[in-house]
């Protein structure tokens, strides 16, 4: 996560180089806003000349602590999500 307005319910991903993808909050699983530096999985899509962010959700990676994020067991491999 690169930024994220709280006041306007959006934000930015990094895209290594490419161009920002916008994140909406409408657009998020389980939560209400993103903190920036979190690492997110999401569906990648264009919309009016732009990439938008898609059921956005926090990715199962190891934090500082050495903890997942979720407990879901290992990632499933799915096609067209970014990580």
């Amino acid at each position: 996560m690169k930024k994220w307005f709280r006041d306007k319910d959006s934000g930015f991903l990094d895209n290594k180089g490419g161009p920002d993808i916008v994140v909406r909050k409408a657009d998020l699983v389980d939560c209400q806003f993103l903190k920036v530096g979190v690492t997110v999985e999401f569906e990648c899509h264009i919309e009016k000349q732009m990439l938008v962010a898609r059921k956005v959700r926090l990715s199962n990676q190891k934090n500082s602590d050495g903890q997942n994020n979720r407990n879901h067991g290992p990632k499933p491999f799915r096609f067209g999500v970014m990580t």
